[in-house]
């Protein structure tokens, strides 16, 4: 009775050996074939990008991603897909793609390039200062982040360029207001939008302009101590731009303008002395 017993239990052991065996391989076939599809359909993603369908493109980059989520070849799809819609100026999907990528693979060694894209998809959307204000500060935004943490990188360079060129058009529109407030005579809040670019934007190519309108200004509404302030700053930081030539003019103006007014006071005070003197000979 043992002997069987122990027979009965050395065929249970043969039968799951087997059995593990055989599952082992059925996994591994799965897996490769897993593979093999991922492969597959990157490489379709890959061609239809370069063709130019950009959207079938990006549809099989997200099939990657869904095959196989934990593969390395995720997140480098999920990457490709919101290349693909970029490509096309397809900013919305980009930027949707970018920001789920962000939030799934925060530690991904290509997360600063999500970044860069993001701001790209955002400063490529401004066409006019005067209306397009969200893409602009959404790319300021991003354009920071990616100058703060990833400063290293080779992203940073170009993102301090495109703050510079930014801030320019930050600046313009200021001037664009602040000059439409100056023409409808509303001191202040040309001043204050002159102000801003004064002290918000100061190495933008409008500074000089700025400081010029604020002499400007403030000669209009009587102000002469704080215009002589705005010009002598204006003079010792762009004292060879046409700005500084125009204040100069507008001072020599107002000079010449005060001069001939005291001149004409002095003269009518020496009729009138002369007039009395007159009346000791009648």
């Amino acid at each position: 009775m043992l002997i069987f017993r122990a027979l009965y239990f050395l065929l249970f052991l043969l039968v799951l050996v087997s059995c593990s065996k055989n599952n082992i391989e059925v996994s591994e076939i799965k897996e490769k074939n897993l593979e093999l599809q991922v492969l597959e359909a990157y490489d379709i993603g890959k061609d239809a990008l370069e063709s130019g369908d950009v959207l079938y493109a990006a549809k099989k980059f997200n099939e990657v991603e869904t095959l196989f989520p934990q593969s390395d070849w995720a997140p480098k799809s999920a990457l490709m897909a919101a290349y693909s819609y970029y490509v096309q100026d397809y900013y919305s999907d980009s930027i949707a793609e970018l920001e789920r990528f962000i939030r799934v693979y925060p530690y991904h060694k290509d997360v600063s390039y999500a970044h860069y894209l993001m701001g790209i998809c955002y400063f490529e959307q401004i066409v006019d200062e005067k209306k397009d204000l969200q893409s602009i500060k959404n790319a300021k935004t991003k354009f920071d982040y990616v100058l703060k943490e990833y400063a290293n990188t080779e992203y940073a360079l170009d993102a301090e360029f495109k703050i510079s060129l930014i801030n320019d058009i930050l600046a313009s529109k200021e001037m664009y207001i602040g000059r439409y407030y100056f023409e409808k005579k509303k001191w202040i809040s040309a001043i204050n939008r002159f102000r801003t670019v004064v002290d918000d934007y100061d190495t933008t190519i409008y500074t000089a302009e700025a400081l010029h309108r604020l002499v400007e200004v403030h000669y209009t509404i009587g102000l002469i101590d704080e215009a002589e302030k705005y010009a002598q700053l204006l003079g010792y930081n762009y004292g060879s731009s046409e700005w500084y030539q125009n204040t100069y003019s507008l001072f020599d103006k107002n000079y010449k303008m005060r001069k001939k007014d005291r001149f004409k006071e002095i003269k009518k005070k020496n009729k009138k002395v002369l007039k009395k003197f007159k009346t000791l000979f009648e």
